[in-house]
C-alpha cells in the first residue's frame, strides 16, 4: 500500500464530502435537510468502502480512478459542464428545500434510493470488470479489449450506470427542479463518448471488431 496514494484518497474523498455538503447545506440553510444526509449517506459510505477495498486489492486501479486531469479539449469541457450541472444542481435542491417550491412524494424518494444503490453495486461491477478504467480518455500500456460481462452488452456500460446514477441524485434530494438540470447529463456523456471511441479505435488493438460485435453504446436495441 502506498502511503502517498492512501493520503490523495483520503484527502480526496473529504473534500468531496465537504464540498458536497456545503453545495447542499448553505442553500437550504438547515442541518434537518434530510434528503441531504440521505443522498450523502448513499453516496460517500459505499464510496469509502469501495475506497478501502481498492486500495488493498487493487491500488493501481484507485490511482487511475483518483486521476481526473483530461488532456483533450473537448474533454476538459465535458468535465466543466458536468461540474456546472452538479453544482446548480445540488445548489437548487437545497433552495427548493428552504422556499419549498416543490415536494416529491416520499415513494419517489424510495425508489430512487433504491435504483441508486443498484446502480452502485452495478459500477463496482464494471470496476471488477474492467481493471483498465482511468477516468481519463486514454490506451494504456497492454490494455486489451474487455467483451464480457456487462461489456459483452454495451460498450460504455459504466457511462450507462452513471447516467442511472446521477438522474437519481436529484430525486433523491427531492428537487424535480434539480432533475430537469441534470437531465443535461446524457448529452454530455455522448459527447465524451464520441470523442472516446475515436481514440479507442485508433489507439486500442480489437476494439474495432469489438464494435461490430456488440453494437449499441449505452441502451440495448435503442443506442
Amino acid at each position: 500500500m502506498s502511503i502517498k496514494l492512501f493520503f490523495h484518497a483520503i484527502i480526496k474523498y473529504i473534500l468531496g464530502v465537504l464540498i458536497v455538503g456545503i453545495l447542499l447545506f448553505i442553500p437550504a440553510n438547515s442541518f434537518n435537510y434530510w434528503n441531504g444526509w440521505l443522498f450523502m449517506g448513499l453516496l460517500f459510505i459505499p464510496m469509502f468502502i469501495a475506497g478501502i477495498v481498492l486500495m488493498i486489492k487493487n491500488p493501481e486501479l484507485l490511482k487511475k480512478r483518483l486521476d481526473v486531469k483530461e488532456k483533450g479539449s473537448e474533454q476538459k469541457l465535458v468535465i466543466l459542464y458536468s461540474s456546472i450541472m452538479f453544482i446548480l444542481g445540488f445548489i437548487i435542491a437545497g433552495l427548493n428545500y428552504r422556499f419549498g417550491w416543490i415536494k416529491l412524494p416520499n415513494i419517489v424518494i424510495i425508489i430512487s434510493s433504491v435504483l441508486f444503490t443498484i446502480a452502485y453495486v452495478l459500477y463496482a461491477e464494471v470496476l471488477r470488470e474492467n481493471t483498465y478504467l482511468s477516468r481519463v480518455i486514454e490506451v494504456q500500456e497492454n490494455q486489451k479489449v474487455i467483451d464480457s460481462g456487462l461489456y459483452g452488452i454495451v460498450r460504455h456500460p459504466m457511462y450507462a450506470i452513471t447516467i442511472l446514477l446521477f438522474l437519481t441524485m436529484p430525486l433523491i434530494l427531492g428537487s424535480i427542479i434539480s432533475f430537469i438540470i441534470f437531465l443535461a447529463y446524457p448529452f454530455i456523456i455522448v459527447k465524451r463518448i464520441d470523442n472516446e471511441e475515436k481514440v479507442l479505435e485508433n489507439d486500442l488493438k480489437g476494439y474495432k471488431e469489438y464494435k461490430m460485435k456488440v453494437k449499441y453504446k449505452l441502451i440495448p436495441f435503442i443506442f
